[in-house]
C-alpha cells in the first residue's frame, strides 16, 4: 500500500502568491513566480498545484522542464512545453504569422527551420513563444510551467529571460523551479527578482505542526492522532524536508515501525524506535558513484559531525578552500550540504549524513578522524572554545581513546569552569571511562567529575565512586586526599553532613601532620562550611577562623576556587554583625572569580550579591541576572539558589502567586536532581508563604514537610517563628500568639548564636514592642545602632517604630515626617506595608497624630482584596471609633480608584460622579440609576465635601478629566487622576 499525501501543507502563502498570479494573468497582466530551494522541498508540488489550479481556472497550459540526463539538447524545456500545449489543444500556425516559421525550430511539423541568425536569435525565438501562448490564453490565460531550469542550458536561459522582461502585457504567467544550486539559472531569477520583473518564493522546512498534518494526511488519519515517537523519527530523518518526509514515512509503515490497530496508528516496540536503514541506502548508492576527491571531502566532513569547519575539512583533505567549495556545490554534494555560518557547512538532512556514513568502511574512518584531528589541532593551536570537544570526538572516532580521554576531560573541565554543570558531567563521565589505562589523568578527571556532581546535584552518583578512590594504584596521599576532599564538597552541597565529614576526617588522616599549607586549605574550606552547617552556638567562630586560615593561604599560592569558596562563606558570617562588611566579602568573591577567569564562582557570587542587593535595598535586577546566566550556563544548583532567592523576596513583597510558582518549579526540579540541601530551603520557603497568606494550616503541614524531609527545625526556629509564625499570627489579628512567636525566634537566635535577618529582631518585634508600650527610644536607639539592622525590610519597621514613638510624644509633624520615610522604605513590601499602617493607625487614633483614618482605610481596603478578614475586620472596628464611615464593600466598589475609595467615595456615589462626565442634571441621573433627584443632590453633595472641590462644575470636570466625554457603563473604572505611589495610597 502507498501512503501518499494528498495535500500541501504548510504553503498557504506561496499557494495564494501562485493563486494570485494566475489571476493576473487571466486579466491580461502576465508576470513571472519564481520557485527557489533545496532538492525535495517542494518546489515540483508547487508548480503542480499551480498547474492544477489554471486546468480549473480553464486556462491553457505549456508544461516543460530541463534535464542532465543525456547529450544536452537547447531549448528543450521550451519544446517539451509547447509540444504539450499541441497535443491537448492543437492551435493553427496561421494564427501566428510569420512566427510560425520560427517556431519551426522547436515544432517541426510546422515548417523547416530557416537558415540564417534570426533562427538562432533568443529575441526572436522568445518573441515567437509570446505570440503563441498570446494565441493560446486568449480570453483565458495561460500557464508556461517550466521546472528543473538549474539544468536548463545557456540558449533556454536566454531565451527565459526575453520572456520574463516582455511578459508583463500578455496573458500568460511564467511558473518556475530552480534548485538553489549557484549557477546560471539562479544568477538570472535573483536579477529579475530584485528589478520587479518577477516574484521570487523560497519555501522554508516544515515545522513540527506542518510535519505532523503532512504524516496525518500520508497515513490517512487526523494530525492529532499521529504517534509523537513516530513524529519524532520523521522530524529526525527530514529535518522538515517535505520529500524526505514523506519518503520516511513510506519505509516506517513498509518496516513496520508503525502498524494500523483499528483507527490508530501505534509503534508495537516503543522501547527505542529508530530510523529504518534501507532509507539512506538510495542516497549512499549515489554518494558511491562520486568522483574520488568529492567522496573524501564527504567522508571527512561527515565525521565532524552534522556540521563541519571549511578550513579544517580542506587542511584534513590536502586540498584549497576553493576547490572544496567547488566540490561541495556539485550534484549530488550540493543537495546533500549548504553554507551555514561564516567558515561553516552543514549537512542539510540526518539521512544525508547517514547515507555518506553507511558507505564509509572502518578503515576510511580510522584514517580520515586522525587526519581531521591533526587538521584540528594545526589550524586551532591550544584547541580554544569548541575545538577542544571535536578534537576528542575525531581522536576517538581514530581509536586514540587516551588522548580522546584527556581531551574530553579538559572539555569537561571548561564546561564546569564556566557555569554549564550538565555537559561537564557528559563529557567527564566519558573522559574517565576512556582513561582507564592512566591512573593520574583518570584521577584529575574523577576529581573534576566530582565537582560536577555536585553542582548538578547527582550526589548518588558522586557516592559511588567512594568505591573507584579504593581501586586507585599509584596514587600519592596528598592525590588521594584532594578525591576524598571533592567528595566531601559534593556531600555537603547536598545536606549530607556527616558523610561529607566523614570524608574530611578520611583526608586529613591521607596528608598526615606535615601536610603543605596549600593542600590543608582545600580540605578546611569544606571543613569550614561543614562547620557551619551544624548547629550551636560555637559553629560560627570555628567556621570563620577555617575559611579565614583557607582563604589567606588560598590567595597566596595561588588556589582561587579555594579562594571564592572561602570568602562567600565568610560573607554569610559577617552578615551575622555587619551588612556592609558581607557585602564587601561578596565584591571581593566576585572579583577573584573574574580575575581568574572561573564563570561558575563569578556566578555563585552573583546569586549571592542578588540576594544582598535584594535584602539591603529591595533591588533585585542583579539576581534575576544570576538565574538568567545560570539557566543559560546549565548550572542547576545556582539556577535554582536564585530562584530560592526570587521566590523569598516575592513573599516580602506580597507577590505570592509568583512565589507560589517559583517555589512549585524549584521544589520538582531540586527533588529531581537530589539537592537535598537546597529542596529542604525550598520547603522552609513554603512554611513561610503559609505564613505570609494567613494560613495556619497550610503553614502546620509545609512545616511537617520540611520535618520529614530532614529540615532541622531547631536550626531554622528564628525564621519560622519570627517571618512564618509572627507574621501568620498577626494576620490572624493575635498579637499576643505574633509575640510570642517573635520572643521564640530571638530565643532560638540567642541559643545558636547566629542572627537571622529576617526573624524580627531588628524590625518587626521592635515595632510590635513599641506599640503596645513595652520598648521605647533606649531600645530603638540600640537597634538602629547595630550594623546587623541595615537591611531594608527591617528598616522598614524600625522606621514606622520612630513614628509611633515620636507620635506618642507629641512630635506631630516629625512622626509625619517619619511616617513618609517609613512608607518610602516600605515601598516594595505590599503586605508588611499595610499591616504596618494597621499597627500604626491604632497608635496615631489613640495619640492624635498623623492620618489614622486614611491609613487605616488603605489597610482595610488591602486586606479585604486580599481575603485576609481579621486584619479587615481590625481596620473597621477602629474606623467605627473614629466614626468615620466604615467601607460596605457593595458590588462595584473594586473599580473605586484607591484615591476617591480613601477618601470615603462609596459605590453609589462613584456612579453618579460617572455620570456627571457626561453633563447630566440631576433628574437624568436620578432616572438612570432608578433613585430620586433629592437623592442624587445628597450624591452629589457628598462628592464635593470628600473630594474637596469647590461645586457641581469642578466635580464634573473632574468626572470628564478622569473619563473623558460620553457616558461611562456603571461601575466603568476610572483612572486615577494623580498616579498612585505605592509610598502614598491615601489622599494627602
Amino acid at each position: 500500500m502507498e501512503y501518499r499525501s494528498l495535500i500541501v501543507v504548510g504553503r498557504s502563502e506561496e499557494l495564494r502568491v501562485v493563486d494570485d498570479a494566475l489571476s493576473a494573468a487571466r486579466d491580461g497582466r502576465g508576470g513571472a513566480v519564481f520557485v527557489v530551494g533545496e532538492s525535495g522541498i517542494g518546489k515540483s508540488r508547487l508548480i503542480t498545484e499551480g498547474i492544477e489550479l489554471a486546468n480549473a481556472a480553464g486556462m491553457a497550459l505549456l508544461r516543460g522542464r530541463a534535464s542532465a540526463i543525456g547529450p544536452s539538447v537547447s531549448f528543450r524545456p521550451f519544446t517539451e512545453a509547447i509540444l504539450h500545449l499541441l497535443r491537448t489543444e492543437p492551435v493553427e500556425p496561421s494564427a501566428l504569422g510569420s512566427y510560425a516559421t520560427v517556431l519551426g525550430r522547436l515544432v517541426p511539423e510546422w515548417c523547416d527551420p530557416p537558415a540564417g541568425p534570426a533562427v538562432e536569435s533568443p529575441v526572436t525565438l522568445g518573441e515567437a513563444v509570446l505570440r503563441l501562448t498570446g494565441v493560446a490564453g486568449q480570453g483565458r490565460g495561460c500557464l508556461l510551467a517550466l521546472d528543473d531550469l538549474h539544468d536548463a542550458d545557456t540558449a533556454s536561459l536566454a531565451l527565459l529571460e526575453y520572456l520574463i522582461d516582455n511578459v508583463d502585457r500578455q496573458p500568460t504567467l511564467l511558473l518556475c523551479g530552480l534548485r538553489e544550486t549557484d549557477g546560471a539559472a539562479l544568477a538570472l531569477v535573483r536579477d529579475a527578482a530584485q528589478r520587479g520583473r518577477g516574484r521570487l518564493l523560497e519555501p522554508a522546512r516544515l515545522t513540527r505542526a506542518d510535519l505532523r498534518a503532512l504524516v496525518g494526511a500520508r497515513l490517512d488519519t487526523g494530525p492529532e492522532t499521529v504517534p509523537a515517537e513516530a513524529l519524532e523519527l520523521v522530524w529526525a530523518g527530514s529535518a522538515g524536508n517535505p520529500f524526505l518526509a514523506e519518503e520516511v514515512v513510506s519505509a516506517l509503515v513498509q518496516e513496520k515501525v508503525v502498524v494500523r490497530e483499528g483507527p490508530l496508528w501505534v509503534l508495537p516496540d516503543r522501547a527505542d524506535p529508530v530510523l529504518p536503514p534501507a532509507l539512506a541506502r538510495p542516497l549512499a548508492t549515489r554518494i558511491a558513484g562520486l568522483d574520488e576527491r568529492t567522496r573524501d571531502v564527504l567522508s571527512a566532513a561527515v565525521l565532524f559531525g552534522s556540521r563541519f569547519p571549511l578550513a579544517v575539512l580542506a587542511r584534513a583533505t590536502g586540498l584549497t578552500e576553493d576547490d572544496v567549495v567547488g566540490l561541495l556545490r556539485d550534484d549530488p554534494a550540493g543537495s546533500l550540504v549548504e553554507p551555514e555560518d561564516a567558515g561553516w557547512y552543514a549537512f542539510r538532512h540526518p539521512l544525508g549524513r547517514a547515507a555518506v556514513l553507511a558507505q564509509l568502511g572502518d578503515d576510511d574512518r580510522i584514517r580520515l578522524a586522525a587526519r581531521a584531528a591533526d587538521a584540528v589541532d594545526s589550524v586551532h593551536p591550544g584547541l580554544p572554545g569548541e575545538w577542544c570537544e571535536l578534537a576528542a570526538t575525531l581522536r576517538l572516532a581514530a581509536g586514540q581513546r587516551p588522548a580522546a580521554g584527556r581531551l574530553f576531560a579538559e572539555s569537561g573541565r571548561r564546561a564546569l569552569d564556566r557555569g554549564a554543570s550538565t555537559a561537564a558531567v557528559a563529557l567527564l563521565s566519558q573522559a574517565w571511562e576512556l582513561l582507564a589505562g592512566d591512573p593520574a589523568s583518570r584521577a584529575d578527571a574523577l576529581e573534576q567529575l566530582l565537582l560536577a556532581l555536585a553542582e548538578d546535584g547527582l550526589v548518588d552518583r558522586a557516592l559511588s565512586s567512594v568505591a573507584a578512590l579504593d581501586r586507585f594504584e599509584g596514587l600519592t596521599p596528598a592525590r588521594r586526599a584532594v578525591l576524598h576532599t571533592r567528595l566531601a564538597w559534593a556531600l555537603e552541597v547536598a545536606g549530607r553532613v556527616d558523610e561529607a565529614l566523614a570524608q574530611v576526617d578520611t583526608a586529613r588522616a591521607l596528608l598526615g601532620p606535615d601536610a603543605a599549607a596549600a593542600d590543608v586549605a582545600v580540605i578546611d574550606v569544606v571543613a569550614a562550611h561543614l562547620a557551619y552547617d551544624q548547629p550551636g552556638p560555637d559553629r560560627r567562630p570555628a567556621a570563620e577562623a577555617l575559611a579565614r586560615r583557607a582563604a589567606t593561604v588560598a590567595e597566596s599560592v595561588p588556589l582561587p576556587v579555594v579562594a571564592c569558596q572561602a570568602w562567600l562563606l565568610l560573607a554569610a558570617i559577617a552578615r551575622q554583625r555587619d551588612a556592609a562588611e558581607a557585602t564587601a566579602h561578596l565584591e571581593h568573591a566576585h572579583s577573584l572569580a573574574v580575575l581568574h577567569r572561573l564563570p561558575l564562582w563569578e556566578l555563585h557570587a552573583l546569586v549571592r550579591l542578588g540576594n544582598d542587593d535584594a535584602l539591603r535595598t529591595g533591588d533585585l535586577t542583579r539576581l534575576n541576572r544570576a538565574r538568567e546566566q545560570a539557566s543559560a550556563a546549565g548550572s542547576v544548583t545556582a539556577r535554582y539558589q536564585a530562584e530560592a532567592g526570587l521566590a523569598l523576596h516575592a513573599i516580602l513583597r506580597g507577590e505570592l502567586a509568583e512565589a507560589t510558582e517559583l517555589l512549585d518549579d524549584a521544589l520538582d526540579a531540586t527533588i529531581r536532581f537530589r539537592q537535598a540541601e537546597t529542596t529542604r530551603y525550598v520547603l522552609l520557603l513554603r512554611v513561610v508563604l503559609a505564613g505570609h497568606r494567613g494560613d495556619r494550616a497550610a503553614l502546620t503541614e509545609a512545616l511537617t514537610e520540611f520535618g520529614r524531609r530532614r529540615g532541622d527545625v531547631t536550626l531554622h526556629a528564628p525564621r519560622i517563628h519570627g517571618l512564618a509564625g509572627a507574621f501568620c499570627a498577626l494576620l490572624e489579628e493575635d498579637h499576643a500568639r505574633a509575640r510570642e512567636d517573635l520572643a521564640l525566634a530571638a530565643h532560638h537566635e540567642e541559643a545558636g548564636g547566629d542572627i537571622d535577618h529576617l526573624s524580627g529582631r531588628f524590625g518587626l518585634h521592635l515595632l510590635l514592642r513599641v506599640v503596645d508600650g513595652t520598648a521605647g527610644r533606649p531600645e530603638w536607639r540600640a537597634v538602629h545602632a547595630d550594623p546587623a539592622a541595615a537591611l531594608r525590610w527591617d528598616r522598614q519597621f524600625a522606621e514606622f517604630a520612630r513614628a509611633v514613638l515620636l507620635g506618642r510624644e507629641g512630635k506631630r509633624r516629625q512622626a509625619e515626617r517619619a511616617m513618609v520615610e517609613a512608607l518610602r522604605i516600605a515601598e516594595p513590601y505590599a503586605t508588611s506595608r499595610h499591616l504596618a499602617l494597621r499597627l500604626v493607625g491604632e497608635a496615631a487614633l489613640d495619640d492624635g497624630w498623623g492620618d489614622p483614618v486614611g491609613w487605616l482605610r488603605a489597610a482595610e481596603r488591602y486586606f479585604h482584596r486580599g481575603k485576609v478578614p481579621a486584619v479587615a475586620r481590625a481596620c473597621r472596628a477602629l474606623l467605627r471609633r473614629t466614626g468615620a464611615r466604615v467601607p460596605q464593600h457593595r458590588a462595584g466598589t473594586d473599580d473605586i480608584p484607591a484615591r476617591l475609595r480613601s477618601a470615603g467615595v462609596t459605590a453609589r456615589e462613584y456612579e453618579v460622579l460617572g455620570l456627571l462626565a457626561g453633563r447630566l442634571n440631576n433628574q437624568e441621573i436620578a432616572a438612570r440609576l432608578h433613585l430620586s433627584p433629592r437623592t442624587v443632590e445628597r450624591h452629589v453633595g457628598n462628592l464635593i465635601t470628600k473630594t474637596g472641590l469647590p461645586n457641581r462644575i469642578a466635580l464634573s470636570a473632574l468626572a470628564l478629566d478622569v473619563l473623558g466625554p460620553g457616558e461611562p457603563s456603571l461601575h466603568s473604572t476610572m483612572l486615577d487622576l494623580v498616579q498612585e505611589t505605592a509610598a502614598d495610597d491615601t489622599f494627602a
